[in-house]
């Protein structure tokens, strides 16, 4: 028996498939039959059927509390998919560098951690530690914090409670209050700050893309010296510029 079409005219298994990897998302990576059931609104029997053909794929496996989770061979459908969005990026990256004088990055929000997917090094001799492909915790740095700000409180909450709040420097936030009050911060002033927070000597001004297919942020870094607090004021606008230009140019799906 065929079958039937989905809303956007795809197959209704395939779309409701992938409704479901997006709900174990949702979920932290990690739910029960039950409870897949109450978020999607699906038969139980269905839902079976759906995860069963995902575990045998190998994009769900089944942990020993007979909890499902997101499986191992998304993990490079995800970094494909990232680092396609920091190659179509780049070029707005050059355009940030050439306007600031400073290294910009790219990164987006992938299983709990910040993923650094493009950057465009400035012309100035100082090695940046971040590179491509670094994954970092998002509650120490600049980008990290930009894309919690955009998250609700619940989600930043529950991410922390999974990750923790280890210290990269003396200046990284560990107490969840201090942090909260610093999204509060972000939110109002658009853009986010890491002073010294996760390298020592080097300041970084971070702002959210809105409208990504997955929480991103762009930044630039330099020293504090010549990233200086004054220097703030009016570089800020620019990465918020360029941000809000990548968010008008995502590919349209």
């Amino acid at each position: 028996m065929a079958e039937k079409s989905g809303r956007d005219g795809g197959v209704q298994s395939l779309q409701r498939a992938f409704e479901l990897l997006e709900h174990l998302a949702d979920t932290g990576g990690e739910a029960s039959l039950s409870e897949l059931a109450t978020l999607s609104g699906l038969p139980m029997p269905t839902i079976h059927r759906l995860i069963r053909t995902l575990v045998d794929l190998g994009y769900v496996r089944q942990n020993s509390n007979r909890h499902y989770a997101l499986g191992a061979r998304l993990i490079r459908l995800g970094e494909n998919a990232s680092m396609q969005f920091g190659s179509w990026a780049r070029p707005l990256l050059a355009e940030l560098v050439e306007e600031v004088g400073e290294t910009a990055n790219l990164a987006v929000l992938e299983r709990d951690e910040v993923v650094y997917v493009a950057q465009v090094p400035s012309k100035h001799s100082m090695r940046m530690f971040t590179e491509v492909g670094r994954r970092l915790l998002p509650h120490g740095t600049g980008v990290g914090k930009a894309m919690l700000a955009q998250l609700p409180a619940a989600d930043v909450a529950a991410l922390l409670a999974r990750t923790g709040m280890p210290a990269y420097t003396e200046h990284t936030f560990t107490d969840p209050d201090a942090l909260a009050a610093e999204l509060k911060k972000i939110t109002g002033q658009g853009y986010a700050l890491d002073e010294a927070e996760q390298e020592l000597g080097v300041r970084c001004i971070a702002v959210a893309v809105p409208g990504a297919p997955v929480p991103a942020a762009v930044s630039v870094s330099g020293p504090s010296g010549r990233l200086t607090a004054e220097a703030v004021a009016h570089l800020a606008p620019v990465v918020q510029k360029i941000a809000d230009r990548l968010s008008q140019q995502l590919p349209v799906s």
